[in-house]
């Protein structure tokens, strides 16, 4: 880049470091988190719940999570563990906070989110880690809304599976 005045100097210095904050710059516009508010795509039998750690891999039973100061997405295998980790979350109660769940028919495929504060939530199914809670749009006679839910699954404390974070394993306190 030679500059094209009368004196035949190069490139000025304002121009050289306009170049390198550009180049600087461009990668991080490059970085997209995705978009910052709704479900987000589910990567089957790569990403991990939140809470246990285990593989996603059921699409019956998923749910999701976007809340915090950077509005980040969070996983799970099983509304239980959803609840159970959202408790711990100084943020939880925010009216920003999205809790999404998949209705209880979907495929891996095609995933249908709900909101799980508007789902109802049938006991019964096998879920992963043994909630055994479904989401679904329609009432039964034995279906629970989202608080009804919470409150059965804090006051019930997290299964032998799933120990709620920075509380000792449910395992080592029966075994005592």
């Amino acid at each position: 880049m030679t500059c094209r005045c009368r004196h035949g100097h190069g490139p000025s210095r304002r121009a050289v470091l306009g170049l390198i904050a550009a180049a600087a710059v461009a990668p991080l516009a490059a970085c997209d988190d995705g978009p910052q508010t709704g479900p987000g795509a589910i990567h089957w039998d790569r990403d991990v719940c939140e809470l246990c750690r285990m593989m996603i891999s059921d699409p019956h039973f998923v749910a999701q999570v976007r809340g915090g100061p950077k509005r980040k997405l969070y996983v799970f295998d099983d509304i239980g563990c959803a609840i159970n980790w959202l408790n711990d979350q100084p943020w939880a109660g925010d009216a920003e906070t999205e809790i999404w769940v998949a209705d209880h028919a979907s495929t891996r495929d095609k995933v249908a989110w709900l909101d799980a504060r508007e789902a109802w939530f049938t006991p019964g199914p096998a879920s992963p880690m043994a909630y055994n809670y479904a989401a679904g749009t329609e009432k039964t006679d034995t279906a629970l809304r989202f608080e009804d839910l919470t409150g059965r699954i804090l006051s019930n404390a997290p299964n032998h599976i799933c120990p709620v974070p920075g509380s000792q394993d449910r395992r080592q306190e029966r075994a005592s």
